[in-house]
C-alpha cells in the first residue's frame, strides 16, 4: 500500500474529515450530473431522456 492511501485511510478514519469529504464529494457528484443535464439541453435530447436525467439527480440527492 503506498503513503498517499495509507494517510487518506489514516484521515477517513475521523469522523469529522469523513463527514467533509463525503459532503464535497456529493457536491461535486451533483455538479457533474447537473453539467451532463445541461449538456443534453443543450444539444436537445428527446423529453423523456431529459426527464429519466432529472429523476436520476433527485434520487441521487435523497439518498444523500
Amino acid at each position: 500500500m503506498n503513503t498517499a492511501k495509507k494517510y487518506f485511510e489514516k484521515q477517513f478514519s475521523d469522523k469529522e474529515f469523513r463527514k467533509s469529504y463525503m459532503e464535497e464529494k456529493t457536491k461535486l457528484d451533483i455538479e457533474y450530473q447537473l453539467e451532463e443535464l445541461k449538456k443534453d439541453i443543450q444539444s436537445s435530447k428527446p423529453i423523456r431522456e431529459l426527464i429519466r436525467r432529472i429523476d436520476s439527480i433527485e434520487e441521487y440527492v435523497m439518498s444523500a
